[in-house]
């Protein structure tokens, strides 16, 4: 059985962004849970969580917050798996102080950290790293990146014949 991948957000509010990595994880076949928990106002949720995700089949845990954004960080504190923050966008700073929160761990504690409101990166970054054990995640991500390719040759091409039409 594939380990599948938790998705935290601070907030519910979150959750508009954080919809695309749910999606994309459904587009590869990745299980997931999807949970509200708070560094601040739950962190012995949050702890208890990560402490146990390894044992309850976790790969990989995605964590969303703005602000202060700490919620990657305690997970990552709490846990061997693979932690990916991203950072979330708000009024006051335009998601820059979430971004610095995220990224800026101290040595031992890594969160590896996508844009700001970088939710599909973060689920494409999940997946990869799950592929690594697992071929079968690893051959759709090969042809995922194929589409990609030919879908910029498909541009070109057009802009090509457009160009020549001038």
């Amino acid at each position: 059985m594939s380990k599948k991948v938790a998705v935290i957000m601070g907030s519910d509010s979150d959750f508009p962004t954080v919809k695309s990595a749910l999606t994309e994880l459904k587009k590869y076949g990745v299980g997931f849970e999807c949970r509200v928990m708070s560094a601040h106002r739950t962190p012995s949720d949050a702890a208890e969580f990560a402490d146990n995700a390894k044992a309850n089949g976790f790969g990989a845990i995605i964590c969303a917050a703005g602000m202060a954004a700490h919620l990657a960080g305690v997970i990552a504190g709490h846990t061997t798996l693979p932690v990916i923050g991203i950072p979330m966008k708000s009024a006051a700073l335009e998601g820059m102080d979430a971004l610095l929160a995220t990224v800026m761990m101290p040595p031992g504690v890594p969160v590896a950290t996508v844009g700001i409101n970088g939710a599909k990166n973060a689920a494409i970054l999940a997946v990869q790293m799950l592929a690594i054990s697992d071929d079968e995640l690893a051959a759709k991500l090969s042809a995922e990146k194929k589409a990609m390719a030919e879908g910029v040759r498909a541009k070109d091409t057009a802009l090509q014949a457009e160009i020549a039409a001038l």
